[in-house]
């Protein structure tokens, strides 16, 4: 059984950082497009970013271009999104994704969501 499972949210001042973990078992992260996307209140979910497997390249929204970063640590089987000068904008619950056939493919697993709230 899959199981991705986010981590490391919070509330946070604007200005501020969070590291978020997204931590998969029952599959290997390295195998797939490794994706972070976000749904504030009475919008729809949009991406952020991801990381594929197969190039190294990422990808960011241009709303969080210059302040988030993606990584993925193979020996851990856990994603990260290192989320610096955060903005009240950027509230939202934060969700990992996977999809095996690669990022321009359907993400198949996903999270239950970490909720990031930031303060103005």
């Amino acid at each position: 059984q899959v199981r991705l499972v986010e981590s490391g949210g919070g509330l946070v001042q604007a200005g501020g950082s969070l590291r978020l973990s997204c931590a998969a078992s029952g599959y290997t992260l390295s195998y797939a497009c490794v994706g972070w996307f976000r749904q504030a209140p009475g919008k729809e979910r949009e991406g952020v970013s991801w990381i594929s497997s197969k190039t190294g390249n990422t990808y960011y929204a241009d709303s969080v271009k210059g302040r988030f970063t993606i990584s993925r640590d193979d020996s851990t089987n856990t994603a990260y999104l290192e989320m610096n000068t955060l903005k009240p904008e950027d509230t939202a619950v934060y969700y990992c994704a996977a999809a095996h056939r690669g990022c321009r493919a359907r993400f198949e697993y996903w999270g239950q969501g970490t909720q990031v709230t930031v303060s103005s």
